[in-house]
């Protein structure tokens, strides 16, 4: 049984490098539909409702519930929804020194699409997100990075942010993981070179790679290119299948889900596995023991509607291994 223990306080220990996110902050506009509206037609909505999320703010916010101390670099605009964001944040134990608030963009929304059978489809607007960032990161915000235990990227902001921030964790030998997460676009060989882990599902594995990954053999064929691109560990998130990190070299380290009694609403159970994964390798857990704590916290997570609701806390994670 892997020996993980409830840390103390949320609030951050200067002693403990802290886990730092950078990416995302949407406020996620979800609608509860039994299917998808073809073209042309217009159908009725049994629910919705309006959460804080973001592949960046829901990592940040998985991390803070956790337990670990764990800061979010990133933007908002003046406006209701981004009070909604960083109050969702601060109240997860979020660290948000670092946060902006910008007055030239709207903070970015996405709409969620949730059908009945807890499947979902997402239309992100950018926003704050993806504009207002100063050309050269401040040196604020790059000696907090210089100084995290471990860095979470994911593609909802530009590359060029992205860039500048593993670069500088890189040169100061913090590891880095990326979520493929984001938009869809190729990623830019500078930033795969700096980056520890990948961590792509089937889909974004596919997109990168312009190969099939329908079954495992070709999920490693596909994995093998990511290698040749440079990166050396890729973690995928196989959905129903679990997940597997492929370190170049090695055999793939296998991690099947932990099953959920019932699955209510998927979204954000891809950014609290990557996190869960990235808390536990912080920690000093072995590769096998972080896909296994990341399992856990998904199964958690798709049992609740809500991407940041749905986000577990620590002791319930250890409860479920536990039990097992």
């Amino acid at each position: 049984m892997p020996s993980f223990t409830i840390k103390a306080s949320q609030t951050h220990n200067p002693t403990t490098p802290p886990l730092v996110v950078v990416g995302s902050a949407n406020a996620d506009i979800y609608v509860e539909i039994d299917r998808l509206p073809r073209v042309g037609e217009t159908i009725s909505a049994k629910t919705g409702q309006t959460l804080a999320g973001g592949k960046g703010a829901n990592q940040a916010v998985c991390g803070g519930k956790l337990s670990y101390p764990t800061f979010f670099v990133g933007q908002i605009g003046e406006d209701a929804h981004g009070k909604l964001i960083s109050d969702a944040l601060e109240g997860c134990g979020v660290v948000l020194d670092r946060l902006r608030n910008v007055s030239g963009a709207p903070t970015g929304h996405a709409v969620v699409m949730l059908q009945s059978d807890g499947q979902n489809s997402i239309i992100i607007v950018g926003g704050a997100n993806m504009s207002c960032w100063p050309d050269a990161m401040c040196d604020e915000d790059l000696e907090l990075v210089r100084n995290a235990g471990i860095v979470l990227l994911q593609r909802e902001i530009p590359d060029f942010v992205n860039i500048q921030v593993a670069k500088a964790a890189k040169n100061a030998g913090v590891p880095i993981i990326l979520d493929a997460g984001g938009v869809d676009a190729p990623i830019p060989p500078e930033l795969l070179n700096f980056v520890d882990i990948l961590s792509p599902n089937e889909s974004e594995l596919a997109r990168l790679t312009q190969m099939r990954t329908e079954s495992f053999e070709q999920i490693s064929q596909a994995v093998t290119r990511c290698h040749k691109m440079g990166v050396r560990q890729v973690l995928v998130k196989l959905g129903a299948k679990g997940s597997a990190l492929f370190l170049e070299g090695e055999e793939p380290i296998k991690q099947p889900i932990i099953s959920a009694p019932r699955v209510l609403d998927t979204t954000g159970a891809g950014d609290t596995f990557t996190a869960a994964f990235a808390v536990a390798l912080v920690e000093g857990k072995s590769k096998k023991e972080c896909l296994r704590f990341a399992a856990a916290a998904a199964s958690l997570c798709v049992q609740v509607k809500g991407a940041i609701p749905s986000m577990p806390d620590r002791k319930s994670v250890l409860n479920l291994l536990q039990s097992l």
